[in-house]
Formats: structure tokens, sequence, C-alpha cells
């Protein structure tokens, strides 16, 4: 419970982080900030994710007596493997920069290569935090560095732009720099750094042995991400060019980036948000698996399955419906503006994330680590090969931003029906053509709703937010796929929290 409040933390406080730059930035600021932030989260979120399984699976496996000398050995690694990627990073900033047509974004990475350092020894530390079972340890530290990022990346990028007239998305990675820079001393008072291995102890894990096991963590960390922000820098590629083929300056192109950006967020939630599923569906299925249950494999699987589509309907349904008035809500209106005309089918599109999320997982608890491996890299593959293929040669402004807000959609729900139709044929079971029936018709009564909608008062929107919500909800029961067994099932979970 505790890593679960502190998660949702994360990502409310990750999310109006989004809301105040474009309100301390000019739209060109908020698109700089933009792609700089997707450069670097994807080192980030393999550096973290890598670290944290990998320590806290060490940590938790260790034998008695050999959890510090095994945590002192697995820290060095990542300590080194930080050092290694930030400078090779802030090595090539430059070439990142030029790549995605936008020199003027070098000092901003190279200035996040400080952050890239500090995630590598942070992240180590949290997983030692996770194996040795110290969770209120772990939420805290995640609630309090959401906390100061968010504020000290909002107070740098106003302090650059609005005080000092210069690059407000410098501003924000120095922020970023100097929240990461915070937390590492703070993370080593609560989880210290373990104990050096005497040369006469043996049996604790070879460093060899280590980075076997994270090789094709970092493999699928690489794909995920790449299948997240590739979008993104494609457009940061294509806006730059199609700027400088006209004559105009850089900011025009980082103006391009803020919209799409904006339209993410929303599209991005239910993921997110259903992570919690993955969470709870992976154990289940490994402990079935390795027992040759086959039976409760299907049943967990078509559960599992069935409850991250309803979600993802829900979540992704009532934004995705209402993504035009949410953007009017949270942004300023000029950006809003632009988003509006591709957001619909965007954000319906990227909700199918949740359900590749939950497939891969799911296939990567019945041992198909290469299947889920494959899925992402292929959907990568569909994403960049879907923006080539339908962007118009040249095509900027509204035209640029339509055809990849489009042809991104479009891959990622392909991706995720072969990564389902793969997860059927594994565990021989899905979910009940029914169901997809019926999640699929209350989407579409949001989204008829939606259309007979006038442009609603800011305040409203949150409150017409909270009636989608009651009448999806409403036709999943009036369809009976929500019945008195659904009711049952929560009753008994709050029983047993009770």
């Amino acid at each position: 419970m505790a890593i679960a409040v502190a998660k949702i933390s994360f990502v409310l406080v990750g999310f109006i982080q989004q809301l105040v730059f474009p309100r301390v930035l000019d739209e060109a600021g908020y698109g700089a900030v933009s792609r700089m932030l997707a450069v670097v989260s994807i080192l980030n979120n393999i550096v973290v994710a890598m670290s944290i399984q990998g320590v806290s699976r060490t940590v938790a496996g260790a034998k008695e007596g050999e959890v510090d000398f095994a945590f002192r050995r697995v820290l060095t690694v990542h300590a080194t493997l930080a050092i290694i990627i930030s400078t090779t990073f802030a090595a090539l900033t430059g070439v990142i920069a030029d790549a995605l047509e936008a020199p003027h974004a070098k000092t901003p990475l190279r200035v996040a290569a400080i952050v890239v350092l500090c995630y590598g020894v942070y992240a180590p530390l949290v997983g030692a935090l996770n194996g040795k079972r110290k969770f209120l340890d772990q939420a805290g530290l995640d609630i309090f560095y959401g906390i100061s990022r968010t504020v000290a990346m909002s107070t740098g990028a106003y302090v650059f732009s609005r005080v000092l007239g210069a690059d407000g998305s410098l501003g924000a990675a120095i922020g970023f720099a100097s929240a990461a820079l915070l937390i590492v001393p703070v993370a080593l008072s609560r989880s210290g750094t373990g104990k050096a291995v005497p040369e006469a102890n043996k049996s604790v894990l070879s460093v060899g042995d280590y980075l076997r096991f994270l090789a094709p963590l970092i493999v699928g960390q690489i794909g995920l991400n790449l299948l997240l922000q590739a979008d993104m820098l494609m457009l940061s590629d294509a806006a730059g060019e199609a700027a400088q083929a006209r004559g105009l300056d850089v900011k025009e192109a980082d103006k391009l980036l803020g919209p799409y950006r904006a339209t993410q967020l929303f599209g991005f939630l239910p993921y997110q948000l259903l992570m919690s599923v993955q969470f709870v569906l992976f154990p289940l299925l490994a402990k079935a698996h390795s027992e040759k249950d086959a039976a409760a494999v299907k049943s967990f699987t078509e559960q599992g399955v069935r409850l991250a589509l309803i979600l993802m309907g829900l979540i992704g349904g009532a934004c995705a419906s209402l993504a035009p008035q949410l953007l009017r809500f949270a942004f300023p209106e000029a950006i809003a503006t632009e988003a509006a005309p591709f957001s619909q089918l965007y954000v319906l599109g990227m909700s199918s994330l949740a359900i590749f999320g939950v497939a891969c997982a799911a296939l990567t608890s019945l041992r198909r680590e290469l299947l889920a491996m494959l899925l992402t890299l292929g959907s990568v593959g569909l994403i960049v090969g879907g923006i080539v293929l339908f962007r118009e040669s040249g095509a900027f402004g509204a035209p640029l931003l339509k055809s990849t807000a489009y042809a991104t959609a479009g891959a990622v729900a392909t991706g995720a029906l072969l990564a389902a139709i793969v997860l059927r044929s594994v565990a021989g079971g899905l979910v009940s053509p029914l169901t997809i029936v019926r999640v699929g018709l209350a989407v579409a009564v949001l989204f008829g709703l939606a259309r007979v909608l006038p442009t609603l008062p800011k305040l409203a929107v949150p409150v017409v937010g909270g009636v989608f919500v009651v009448v999806y909800l409403l036709v999943l029961v009036l369809t009976r796929e929500l019945g008195a067994k659904d009711l049952g099932m929560i009753k008994r979970v709050l029983g047993r929290k009770g």
C-alpha cells in the first residue's frame, strides 16, 4: 500500500509539473523542456528499472549474513555503469541534439547527464530498500523526490525564462540536476552502502553472473522506452528540418512539441495507472506456471486482461472522448487549440499501451521474455515505419502533428493486438469476445456524448469527467459485464484489508 501510494503520488506530481511548465514558459520553452525530458527519460527509465529489479532481487535472495556483502557488490556495479552511461551521454549530447535538428538543446542535455549519473546511484539504493522490505522508506523517498524535483525544475524554468530572460529548458535541467543531487545523500542515509566482500567469501554473486542477468533487462527496457518516446523524437527531427527549410527560427519547431506533449500526458495515463495490474498478475502467473497448472494460468490471464481492458476503457475512454475539453482545462489556450484536432484518436490509440504492458508482463512471467522483447521492438518498428510512411515530405504545423499522432496511435494499437494474440496462444485464454464488445460499446457511448457537448467552462470539466465515468460503468452494468460477482470480489478484498 505504501508503494502504491508513492507511485500514484509520483505520477500525479509529475502530471502537475507538466501543467506548471506551460505557465512559466512560452510555447517554445515548453516544447524544448518536453524534448529534453523525452531524451533523458529513455536513459533514466532504463537505469532505474534495471537497478531496482536487479538489486532488489539480489538483496532479497541473498543468504542470511550475506545481504550487506551482496548489496555492496551490486552497488559497485551500478555505480560504475552510471559513470560510464552518464559520461557517454554527456559526450554525445551534441550528436543527439543535431540528430533531433535541435542544436540549441545540447547544453540542457549535457546538464541533464548529471541526472543520469545520480539516478544510477539512487535507484540501486531504492532497490536495496525494496529487497530488504523497507517499503515505508522506499515510499518516503519516492514522494520526497517527486515533490522536490517538481519544485526545483519549475523554479529553475521560471528564473531562467522570466527573471534572466535566458533558456527556460536550461533552467529546468539545472533544477532537475539539483533535485537529483539532493536525493542521493538522503537515500544513502536510509539504505547505507553495504559491506565489502571478504576475499575468502566465494558464495556472493559474481559480477559476471550479475551482468548476464542485467543484459536482457537492459534490452527490454531500451525497447519499452523507445516505444514511449520514439514519436516525440521523430517529431522533433521532422519539425526542426522543416523549420530550417522554411527559414524559420528554431523556436517555431519547438512550439510544435508542446501540444504533442500535452496530449501525450493523457494518452499515457491508462498505462501509468494500470501498472499495478502488472505487479499483481506477474507473481500469480509465475507461481501457476512453475507449478505447471495450466488451468490457473488460463484463469489468471483471463481475469487480469479483463480487468485491464475494463480499466483501460474507463480511464482511456473518458480521457479520449473529453480530450479537447481536458486540454483546455489543463493547458493554456494556444497549446490546447493546436492539440485538440488530433487529441481524441491519439489518446484512444495510446490507451492500448495498458493492454500491451499487461500482455508483455504476463508473457515475461510465463518465461516468454524473448517474445515480449520482440513484440516491444516490433512495435517500435511499427511506430517508426508508420510515421515515415504517412508523413508528407516537408510537412509542418498541424499536418505534421496529425500524421505523427495518428501513425503512432495506430501502431501502438496494432502492437497491443499482436501482444494479446500471442498471449492467448501461450496462456490458452485471453478474454471473452463479449467483454471486448461491451467495453467497446461503453467507450462508443462516451464518444457519442462528447460529440454533443458544447465547449465547457473550465470548472465544469472535472464534473463532466466524473459523469462520464458513471455512464461508462452504468453501460457495463446494463450489459451485464459488471455484476454481483465483481461486487463480491471487491467486498472480499476490502474485507481482507479490514
